[in-house]
């Protein structure tokens, strides 16, 4: 904080000290708030962290770690059989599908708006942009009921199986039959839902990018291709990247849309047109309705989920260390 010299020169000794004791109260008191501050993320993650332990210690020592590779899923047996294998198989599939649909698409529409989009249109298209971030997750789940999962099933799922049938591997993985509730669906309602993430945060990097870098490649005789190819990814991929991955976070961990349409199955197949489950989707639809080692294995479903998106943001972070170093930073 200044204090004008006049001032200072005026008041006595004993103001002149109170007035810099008074500062350096004040700016002591900021620092441990804020510090406070961060310090409360830690306890909070930390508490969350040991209140899943707690929870899953049941589970975790009935089953061990054959309940990372067990597809059955039966809490009524007796006694219970639980396994994590088919709603761990879910969230990959259905999360490395949509962000496939995802990425493309928003970094297609973010190159657009700030590139080759006229301006009378940038606004609404951003407008648009806007409004899919806003719409709740179970209205989404609810439009993929009732409209998109029929769609899929009586047109594009048909049509996909005629086209790959008798296909080695793929007759397989585009395999009937046609299903309102399946796994692709799941994860096209999840590319819609990240799309606005990708898409906002790609724009707001892209317009960092000094316009003397885009105006020398033009200059140059660069196409608007090139340019984007060339200097705006190259110099934005870091925050490019983090958008990707903060909607891979979304991707992982969505719930009620992905409940409403995915089938709830905890059996896997190799076709992405059959009906799973995720690891959101199983504590979801069960855990009112759970007790004891149920209870507790739904727990640790969780703690798993917590630990697959650590590892995938650890190595998001990991990757883009090694780009910066790459990079010569």
């Amino acid at each position: 904080m200044a204090v004008q010299s006049d001032v200072m020169e005026a008041a006595g000794p004993y103001d002149r000290a109170r007035a810099l004791s008074a500062f350096k109260l004040g700016d002591v008191t900021f620092y441990w708030i804020t510090r406070g501050c961060a310090i409360s993320v830690l306890l909070i993650l930390g508490g969350i962290i040991l209140s899943l332990i707690v929870g899953a210690f049941p589970a975790m020592r009935e089953y061990g770690f054959a309940f990372l590779w067990t597809q059955r899923w039966a809490p009524s047996a007796d006694p219970p059989v639980l396994g994590a294998l088919g709603p761990m198989y879910g969230t990959l599939v259905t999360s490395g599908i949509a962000m496939l649909i995802a990425i493309p698409v928003g970094l297609g529409i973010a190159i657009f708006l700030t590139e080759i989009c006229p301006l009378w249109l940038r606004r609404p298209i951003g407008l648009a942009i806007e409004l899919l971030a806003g719409i709740p997750s179970i209205i989404y789940g609810m439009w993929g009921f009732f409209v998109l999962g029929p769609f899929l099933a009586n047109t594009f799922q048909p049509f996909m199986i005629n086209i790959f049938d008798g296909v080695p591997v793929l007759g397989a993985v585009f395999a009937g039959p046609p299903s309102y509730l399946s796994l692709f669906n799941a994860a096209l309602i999840l590319a819609i839902m990240v799309l606005p993430f990708i898409t906002s945060i790609s724009v707001d990097v892209f317009k960092t990018v000094p316009p003397v870098l885009k105006e020398a490649a033009y200059g140059v005789g660069c196409t608007t291709w090139e340019v984007v190819r060339n200097v705006v990814i190259p110099y934005t991929r870091v925050g490019v990247i983090g958008g990707i991955m903060l909607a891979l976070g979304r991707a992982l961990g969505e719930t009620m849309a992905v409940t409403f349409i995915i089938g709830n199955s905890f059996r896997i197949s190799g076709s992405i047109f059959a009906p799973g489950t995720t690891i959101s989707a199983a504590i979801a639809s069960e855990f009112a309705e759970s007790d004891g080692l149920h209870q507790s294995g739904l727990i640790l479903l969780g703690l798993l989920l917590f630990v697959l998106t650590f590892f995938v943001l650890a190595a998001a972070r990991l990757m883009l260390m090694r780009l910066e170093k790459k990079a010569g930073n």
